[in-house]
């Protein structure tokens, strides 16, 4: 199907949802509003697909990108801290959404992989929600002394909604919960025995100073590991994905949490970061050792995997 037709039939299908909803003045307003936010995406040139990862330099003022913005770089933090607090009370609802619960099996995976054992000191970077630190928990051996895992995330709003869901499993108390940025860990040197940052690295203004950060904070012998969204290569599948992401994805957010714009901005964020090879080589310029990387559905995310020897 067309990029044109498939618009076409998602207009159609929600203005089907809008009749559905006029019984209500508000949620009349609201179906007008995705009504809108179609017409924008259908107008607009939604396959700008070029990397803007170098960073310019204009009047002394240093820039770089949030999404497929140009911003200057010491707003990129801020900017991407209003995204997040704004997605926080319905992100895991718009993950399932947006994945099909795939990203599920995407975590449940990559903590598989981690070989957690008894004793370990763990740094859950970006960690907001708790969904790999849960896992983690799930995953950690029995025998004493348990697994030690911090959450840490830049964002308090993701840290409450993430204590939240501890709560009500009754496992709270189990985690240390710490608001930081991981440009600048308040962490001592050689503090974690493995550091783990799931689909959080990429909204990073300096990419670099994560991976300097995880290095000197990571034991010897420790363990760097990173699930991100990455590049697909196979030109069909591309194709389907770009159609989804750019057309779907902001459509959803409209529709379940009332914002377009964040989640038009992830998925822009997606498409800035570094492919495989490329971010490979960062990890390995930040000092780790045994860096590799694995494809999951064809690439659309990929586990980075490095050490600290």
């Amino acid at each position: 199907m067309s990029s044109g037709k498939f618009i076409y039939s998602l207009r159609n299908s929600l203005c089907n949802v809008k009749r559905l909803l006029t019984t209500k003045e508000h949620n009349y307003v609201k179906s007008n509003l995705i009504i809108q936010s179609l017409r924008r995406v259908s107008n607009s040139s939604i396959y700008k697909n070029k990397k803007e990862n170098t960073f310019t330099q204009e009047d002394g003022v240093q820039y770089t990108h949030f999404g497929y913005e140009k911003v200057a770089e010491n707003i990129k933090s801020e900017k991407v801290h209003d995204v997040f607090k704004n997605v926080a009370d319905s992100y895991d609802l718009m993950n399932d959404l947006m994945s099909a619960g795939t990203h599920r099996l995407w975590k449940e995976y990559f903590v598989k992989c981690l070989n957690l054992k008894s004793g370990m000191k763990i740094l859950d970077m970006a960690g907001g929600t708790g969904d790999i630190a849960f896992k983690m928990l799930d995953h950690a051996p029995s025998s004493e002394p348990t697994i030690d895992i911090v959450i840490s995330d830049i964002n308090q709003a993701m840290l409450d909604v993430g204590k939240k869901r501890a709560c009500k499993l009754g496992i709270a108390e189990e985690f240390k919960w710490v608001c930081a940025d991981a440009e600048s860990l308040p962490f001592e040197d050689e503090s974690f025995d493995l550091y783990t940052i799931a689909f959080g690295i990429r909204n990073t203004t300096h990419i670099d100073k994560v991976l300097d950060e995880a290095y000197r904070v990571l034991k010897p012998g420790g363990r760097f590991s990173c699930l991100e969204f990455s590049n697909v290569s196979n030109p069909l599948i591309r194709s389907i994905y770009d159609t989804y992401s750019f057309q779907v994805i902001p459509v959803m957010g409209e529709l379940f949490a009332s914002d377009w714009k964040s989640y038009q901005y992830l998925v822009e964020s997606i498409r800035q970061f570094p492919d495989q090879e490329a971010f490979s080589n960062l990890i390995y310029n930040a000092g780790f050792s045994n860096v590799t990387y694995h494809n999951l559905t064809f690439g659309v995310v990929s586990i980075h995997d490095g050490f600290k020897l």
